[in-house]
């Protein structure tokens, strides 16, 4: 089973937000649509993003 967690910007009560799964392969879903499924990403390649992401490197 996938432990799941919620963004560390989303607020404790905030309904907009995702959530991740990190392994092998990162999962990310909607936490108001979870039946609805989720996307996978290589590991390497999520870690590459959210290393862009913290750089303000994707504009």
């Amino acid at each position: 089973m996938d432990k799941w967690h919620k963004s560390s910007y989303s607020g404790a009560k905030d309904p907009n937000c995702v959530e991740v799964a990190e392994g092998n392969e990162t999962l990310v879903r909607d936490t108001q649509h979870r039946d609805q499924g989720h996307l996978g990403f290589p590991a390497d390649e999520w870690h590459a993003f959210v290393t862009a992401l913290r750089a303000d490197g994707l504009r």
